[in-house]
């Protein structure tokens, strides 16, 4: 199992890549950032700077979308870095959630999704592509390798990821839903003639190591809100009962009033306080490390690939640390 680490582009972006040099020292793959350019720095020219600062360590947002930029400009960004850093770049992309609504734009539409990952995949590998009714190319990218993966929860989406994506993100750590859902992507994928296999699962959850559970679910319990957004949205589409999406995941916004983003992804986040600790400690990872290992070890028997860490919280060298030290090497085995 790979393991990425998962920040915000708060200023200063120092911290930033210090803690994405941190990451890499103790065993993580991969360093993941939120792309929202109103709520957070540039996280493109940031991962300049922690491609520079690394050796090994591979970078991408968590997830762009492709609304904020147009298509030919991410798959230029994208192949600029690789041409700089070698290849070291994973395209994490969804339908846009904070980065298009704090905007005051909707989040796209999967048609529009599932024409971009293609897109923006062939432009960053040198490929011919149609932009806009214009067939464009890049014609300086040599030897270019762009993955694409797509974040997703409803049926169309998961559907969606594997009749395209190269790797699927799901930001939650719950081994029933984690199961169904990787099955989802994993029989689209088949019925799509494709390997399912050949789909990479990330998994991505907070995770806070420690004994004193109170305070960790506090620290983490802005996870639930986050995912709620996402929630609310496939309850709007299909109902609370449709049977399209599993109740597990849909019964516990019942209380959700609204949310605010500027308190997104941030421990302490106003609009979480309706998810429950059974929410938190479902999709989190909490305890001491070997509840940690325990948990991770349930999900890569499900298939998942790489588990990457929310670091959003109060104990963030810790966590890094404790992952280095203890976790990430039981999970060798």
């Amino acid at each position: 199992m790979d393991f990425g680490l998962v920040l915000q582009t708060d200023p200063p972006a120092s911290r930033v890549i210090s803690l994405m040099k941190r990451a890499e020292r103790n065993g993580f793959t991969h360093g993941w950032t939120f792309d929202s350019a109103v709520l957070w720095q540039e996280p493109f020219v940031v991962y300049s700077q922690i491609l520079a600062n690394t050796t090994t360590l591979k970078v991408g947002p968590m997830v762009t979308n492709p609304g904020t930029r147009t298509w030919e400009v991410t798959a230029s960004t994208f192949a600029t870095l690789n041409d700089m850093f070698g290849n070291r770049t994973v395209c994490g992309i969804g339908r846009g959630d904070s980065a298009m609504r704090v905007a005051g734009r909707k989040p796209n539409t999967l048609a529009r999704l599932g024409e971009a990952i293609e897109v923006i995949r062939d432009l960053a590998e040198g490929r011919e592509a149609e932009v806009d009714g214009q067939r464009l190319r890049l014609p300086w990218v040599r030897d270019g390798r762009l993955p694409v993966w797509m974040a997703a929860y409803g049926p169309r989406a998961l559907a969606l990821t594997g009749q395209k994506a190269d790797g699927f993100i799901l930001q939650l750590a719950d081994p029933f839903l984690t199961e169904w859902m990787v099955k989802a992507v994993r029989d689209a994928a088949a019925e799509a003639g494709r390997d399912p296999d050949s789909v990479t699962i990330c998994v991505a959850a907070p995770a806070y190591v420690g004994d004193n559970l109170a305070h960790a679910r506090e620290q983490c319990r802005w996870f639930g809100g986050m995912v709620g957004n996402h929630v609310a949205d496939l309850v709007a589409r299909y109902g609370e009962h449709s049977g399209m999406v599993p109740e597990a995941l849909t019964a516990y916004i019942k209380g959700r009033q609204g949310y605010d983003y500027s308190h997104h992804g941030r421990a302490g986040n106003p609009s979480t306080d309706f998810v429950p600790d059974e929410i938190v400690d479902r999709f989190c990872l909490l305890g001491p490390p070997e509840a940690h290992i325990e948990k991770l070890r349930a999900l890569r028997d499900l298939g998942v690939d790489q588990f990457a860490v929310y670091d959003m919280h109060d104990a963030q060298e810790t966590t890094i640390d404790a992952y280095g030290a203890e976790i990430i090497p039981a999970l060798g085995d």
